[in-house]
């Protein structure tokens, strides 16, 4: 379904939107995301979703809530693993049940990033679009201190049904005063929920 005119809040069910974008918020102590719907016409509509996430905190959980009070959590997504973080992320609704999962794949993550994905009966895997900026980025986290100043690059990431090789979901991360991306969900199938937390952990898991 579409997006209610309440927003996301929180009907339990599956839900789809088109297109959002998620701006990031860098403090001194930590990383805030909103997730934004995107009108027909490209401009910004309502916000979806909230998350925070701490910084130099382990990273094996993130919360998403209604808005920037925080007073009602919508949805999470959690490490299956603590220490093996290899084990993959389990997206779970507002009662703490599993809508669907995401997975680094290490072994293909050496020169490009490479990430499973799935939501509900959808199963799709993704990758960085650009391979010359996915080596780039490598090279960035290597220098001392460099490593630790956000990205300067613009990077994609496109995501396809394993079955059928269809678009499901597109991450573009777009330069501005604070980063922004612009998300492009191609499968009805895709739970929005799922669709965020995939979008923030791009961002926030990339190095792990």
């Amino acid at each position: 379904m579409t997006v209610p005119p309440q927003g996301p809040s929180h009907d339990q069910a599956a839900m789809y939107v088109p297109a959002f974008s998620m701006k990031q918020r860098i403090t001194m102590m930590a990383n805030k995301y909103e997730l934004i719907a995107t009108n027909p016409d490209g401009t910004d509509g309502q916000v979806l979703a909230f998350a925070q996430q701490k910084r130099m905190a382990f990273k094996e959980q993130v919360t998403f809530y209604t808005d920037d009070t925080k007073s009602q959590q919508v949805f999470s997504f959690k490490a299956r693993k603590t220490i093996d973080l290899g084990s993959g992320y389990d997206v779970l609704d507002a009662n703490g049940q599993p809508i669907g999962w995401f997975k680094k794949e290490f072994g293909k993550s050496l020169l490009r990033s490479s990430w499973l994905l799935s939501s509900g009966h959808l199963h799709a895997s993704g990758t960085e679009r650009n391979p010359t900026i996915a080596i780039v980025r490598r090279l960035w986290d290597f220098v001392p201190f460099i490593g630790e100043i956000p990205l300067p690059f613009i990077f994609h990431f496109d995501f396809t049904d394993q079955a059928t090789a269809q678009p499901v979901l597109s991450v573009e991360r777009k330069m501005s005063v604070r980063d922004r991306y612009r998300i492009t969900v191609q499968d009805n199938r895709m739970d929005f929920r799922v669709a965020a937390a995939m979008t923030v952990a791009l961002d926030a898991l990339q190095s792990r």
